[in-house]
């Protein structure tokens, strides 16, 4: 109806207006629930036009329109708003037009540009964590929400399977694993440990470790103790004690923090690990088989890890292969000037000019950083998708400075594609427990909260509390199964995807798996409901004449109808959260209507098909919903 309206404005504005008034004047909104009206006109605009009051402008442009489209019946206006009220027929058509619609909503296959979706994009030296979640379900449903859209979609990560951290890990396995009674160290197969966990273990004992020689070092030196340590270490240790004098408060924890990171450069833990990562860029055969059996283990993890998220990846990514082509183009942005190189033989990009700082691309040593590795993975996905149109990357909000820098680089070396590239920022999420403490997350600590066990409590939380209120009698032990699973799963990412992305959040299990309020099983629940109506009711209705319709059945009509433009505006936005609490205003309103009507025991036969029609267009609105944030949605519960 907006499209009809503005096309019937702009073809008759010189009729109305005496001019022709450009196509950004015409403005819609939502009727306010408090005033009568099916769609709102914003008017103020067209007063100035026509030299009068907004309301007699209202009342022009509403006496107009009712005479020109038959689907207006009427129209007031309030102020500045003109307010029409649409035909029962249209809204009915409406409804025949979106019951042949299987996938109502979503524009044609591949009819718009191939867009790049990065997500989870994990450190093979650790399992997933409560943040990968979150990472991983916007990702995922960003990529199945820009593909409703119509565009041809390739979801991705760059695992991050190389640099001083892996180092930590493996180092870590080298020294510190036990022997089991054949001599053998700790391994997935010998332990029952999954693999990421494994070596996850070994990364939390290598900062165990760290620490204590850390702390061993900051004693000798607060006891006069320097032996074996570089004369330039014992200036700045001195410098930094002697810059304390007068200070007092912050300023001393500034300084002290100062000193630890000092102790912790001159750990034989922390070199031998800049010196394995050496050996591994220098491919150290030894070093290299070491690598390549810890990664293994880590990939067959997460394996298991995405197959219970019910996610997937079209093409894969790794770190250990771009870092040298990044390594190639900042040689590459050497000759052209691009890039610098300071006397210590790091180089380095100035980027003073356009309002950042200086960035490290190669360290001293030649070995690569994150940046390095990432302007190779750019230039190689554009390289493998000739047809690759931008690259969306989920990552956190802590990295919005790297990808400024990131896109500048690329822009700088000549990709003019890097314009098209797009960092998906979204705020943090920690854990609430039942008495709404939140818990902070330190991988290095072993204190994250770790994705396969949350997911396993949320479906075994799933399980009671469907036991104790579902209607599950009948179901096999495997459909029962696949239940607490849809459920748990469900809660879990509606709960994570209904906030807006750029917003922090706190995560609370137990609210998560809630049959009421603004949650994945509320609305999952009422999917199941209809289903069971539907299936009392028949297997086909067809639409007869009906003459008019219930206010609580137009308003859900009105909602329907507004699925297409919700789904544009979510891929637009790149935010999963406008579909979810859509999904949620409907069930409210379907509830609503359910509890205001009779269906099934309705005896006008035309008007009892509309409500199953109807019924049956909100379970498959409700389905096609879900099915973009990547949930389940049971036909039974």
């Amino acid at each position: 109806m907006e499209s009809i309206i503005k096309d019937i404005l702009l073809d008759n504005s010189q009729t109305l207006f005496g001019l022709d008034v450009p196509e950004k004047m015409i403005q819609f909104q939502k009727t306010r629930k408090d005033v009568e009206g099916d769609l709102t006109l914003v008017v103020f605009p067209f007063g100035k036009v026509l030299k009068c009051s907004p309301v007699d402008a209202g009342e022009r442009i509403g006496a107009f329109l009712v005479e020109k489209i038959e689907d207006l019946t009427s129209y007031s206006v309030i102020n500045g708003f003109l307010n029409l009220i649409i035909s029962d027929s249209y809204w009915l058509t409406k409804l025949a037009e979106m019951n042949e619609q299987e996938r109502y909503g979503f524009v044609e296959p591949n009819s718009k540009p191939t867009v790049m979706v990065e997500y989870s994009s994990p450190n093979t030296n650790k399992p997933l964590h409560l943040g990968h979640l979150r990472n991983i379900f916007l990702g995922y449903s960003v990529a199945e929400i820009l593909k409703a859209n119509g565009h041809k979609m390739v979801k991705t990560q760059i695992i991050n399977d190389r640099g001083i951290h892996i180092c930590k890990s493996m180092l870590a396995w080298e020294r510190f694993s036990s022997m089991n009674e054949k001599g053998e160290k700790e391994t997935p197969e010998n332990t029952g440990i999954k693999g990421d966990k494994l070596v996850g273990k070994y990364y939390v004992l290598f900062d165990k470790h760290f620490k204590v020689e850390t702390n061993e070092i900051s004693q000798n030196w607060e006891n006069g103790n320097f032996e074996g340590f570089p004369e330039e270490v014992i200036e700045e240790y001195n410098r930094l004690e002697s810059s304390k004098a007068g200070k007092e408060g912050k300023a001393i924890l500034g300084i002290d923090a100062k000193i630890n990171d000092l102790a912790k450069n001159q750990t034989t833990i922390l070199r031998d690990a800049k010196e394995m990562l050496i050996l591994w860029e220098a491919k150290d055969p030894q070093v290299y088989l070491l690598w390549t059996t810890m990664n293994g283990w880590v990939y067959k993890g997460f394996e298991k890890t995405y197959e219970m998220m019910g996610v997937d990846f079209d093409t894969l990514y790794y770190e250990s292969n771009t870092f040298l082509i990044g390594k190639d183009l900042v040689e590459d942005g050497l000759h052209s000037g691009v890039f610098y190189r300071k006397e210590d033989g790091s180089v380095w990009i100035d980027l003073t000019g356009d309002g950042l700082d200086e960035k490290l691309v190669l360290r001293s040593d030649g070995t690569a950083v994150y940046m390095t590795q990432d302007v190779g993975t750019a230039v190689d996905r554009f390289k493998d998708y000739p047809d690759l149109d931008g690259i969306i990357y989920t990552v956190g909000n802590e990295q919005d400075y790297h990808f400024k820098v990131l896109f500048l680089i690329l822009q700088k070396l000549g990709f003019a594609w890097a314009k098209n590239c797009y960092h998906l920022s979204y705020g943090m999420v920690e854990l609430r427990n039942s008495a709404g403490e939140i818990g902070k997350m330190k991988s290095r600590e072993g204190t994250v909260v770790d994705a396969d066990d949350l997911m396993d409590e949320i479906v075994a939380s799933a399980k009671l509390m469907t036991q104790e209120r579902g209607h599950i009698d009948g179901m096999s032990t495997k459909e029962k199964d696949e239940l607490f699973y849809k459920i748990g799963m469900g809660g879990l990412k509606y709960f994570l995807l209904k906030v807006d992305p750029r917003k922090g959040m706190a995560f609370n299990p137990e609210e998560s798996i809630e049959l009421n309020g603004n949650t994945g099983p509320f609305i999952q629940y009422a999917h199941a409901r209809i289903k069971s109506l539907l299936a009392k009711g028949g297997e086909v209705f067809k639409l007869g004449l009906i003459e008019q319709i219930s206010a609580e059945e137009k308003e859900i009509l009105k909602h329907l109808n507004d699925f297409p433009n919700v789904i544009s505006e979510a891929g637009e936005n790149h935010s999963p959260a406008l579909l979810a609490n859509y999904s949620f205003e409907l069930v409210k309103l379907y509830n609503s209507f359910y509890q205001s009507v009779t269906v099934l025991k309705e005896e006008d036969v035309a008007l009892r098909n509309m409500r199953l029609v109807l019924s049956q267009n909100v379970a498959k609105v409700i389905n096609l919903s879900l099915g973009l944030l990547g949930i389940n949605a049971p036909e039974r519960m």
